[in-house]
């Protein structure tokens, strides 16, 4: 494999070994190590940076009001029109933000047309859905509660419910003080987006880019090196490894089946240049969050990344090499906020509030 990485000559590493041998482990093996991992870690550097505390923008809100009012909301399922779905349906804090299923099933067994991203870190990212049709999480939550084909709901079903729930009604108002009537449908978006910006996972890769040079073991910084050295970094960078620009995409399903290939990015903006372009995902917490590609047809992390370096990058990579990323891949795994896997207690409905219907 080659490596960007300067490895010492076969005459240090012969003195090394038997310094080593004749000096009983007495610290000198550590030396090479410690170069390997400091000059790694200066080069993921160029393209790599910590995870920030939280996702919130400079100024914007972040009150323990409004973080509690989108944590209820974003697993409320009675804002769906079947009183069944809810964010949480889709993007289970147990399944790493997904639901592990190839393409989501919404109302009356509906399937989407494309597979779930995961919610986590996904504030994070310079724009939302895998076409980028909207800027920030605040805007995309609103958008799955209307679809026919996930919750199939409506704004005036979800304020009537909202507003038929006295809890809620305060909730609101704490939640937005300088509101006269602030339980308005887009501020629904804005507290189930205040929530998301708090559902950050911190990894082992991110305490080694912090300085933690223990952080990963040698199987890990082989795949880190690997991954730099092949290509990767050419799209998965920064904080999320990915999340920021787009790139042309067809699935192995798709050019193999009778199935007509997702058009992506192009539906969007009409333009012939964005045809089958879509966001290039993170790689945060990718060893859990299968199946795989926009159409979810691929199920193994190691073909995924075996097609993605010969498709995007041209490249053949040996077994070794897939095994280096797999176990780099697996480095980039975080734990989700305690506070969100804690399911909240839903006030109970009323005389008032909307019937579910399955029609």
């Amino acid at each position: 494999m080659k490596s960007q990485i300067v490895a010492p000559s076969l005459l240090t590493l012969s003195v090394s070994a038997f310094l080593v041998f004749m000096l009983n482990n007495c610290g000198e093996a550590d030396t090479y190590d410690k170069q390997y991992q400091r000059q790694l870690l200066e080069q993921a550097a160029v393209f790599f940076r910590p995870m920030p505390d939280n996702a919130f923008a400079e100024g914007q809100e972040a009150s323990e009001e409004l973080i509690e009012l989108g944590k209820m909301l974003y697993y409320e399922p009675r804002l769906s029109k079947s009183g069944l779905i809810s964010c949480h349906t889709c993007h289970n804090f147990g399944l790493a933000g997904v639901d592990n299923l190839p393409v989501s099933v919404g109302h009356r067994w509906q399937k989407g047309p494309r597979n779930a991203p995961t919610v986590l870190n996904a504030a994070l990212h310079s724009s939302q859905f895998l076409d980028g049709r909207e800027p920030d999480v605040e805007s995309q939550a609103l958008m799955p509660i209307l679809d026919p084909v996930e919750m199939a709901s409506s704004e005036e079903h979800v304020l009537a419910v909202l507003k038929s729930i006295p809890e809620y009604v305060k909730r609101f108002h704490a939640a937005f003080p300088e509101e006269d009537e602030p339980l308005t449908y887009k501020n629904v978006g804005v507290a189930i987006g205040a929530f998301e910006r708090i559902l950050l996972t911190y990894s082992p890769f991110d305490s080694f880019i912090k300085g933690d040079l223990d952080a990963l073991n040698e199987e890990e910084l082989n795949g880190l090196e690997t991954f730099m050295s092949v290509g990767c970094v050419t799209c998965h960078v920064r904080e999320t490894l990915g999340g920021h620009t787009f790139s042309k995409f067809i699935t192995p399903r798709e050019l193999s089946d009778d199935v007509e290939p997702d058009s992506g990015r192009f539906n969007l903006t009409g333009r012939e240049e964005d045809m089958h372009f879509f966001k290039v995902p993170s790689l945060l917490n990718v060893a859990e969050t299968y199946p795989y590609f926009h159409d979810g047809s691929e199920w193994s992390l190691t073909e995924t990344i075996r097609e993605v370096a010969s498709s995007q990058l041209d490249i053949d990579l040996t077994d070794e090499e897939l095994d280096f990323l797999v176990s780099f891949m697996h480095a980039l795994s975080g734990e989700v906020p305690e506070y969100a896997l804690k399911i909240p207690d839903l006030p109970p409905s009323t005389a008032d509030t909307p019937k579910p219907s399955f029609e």
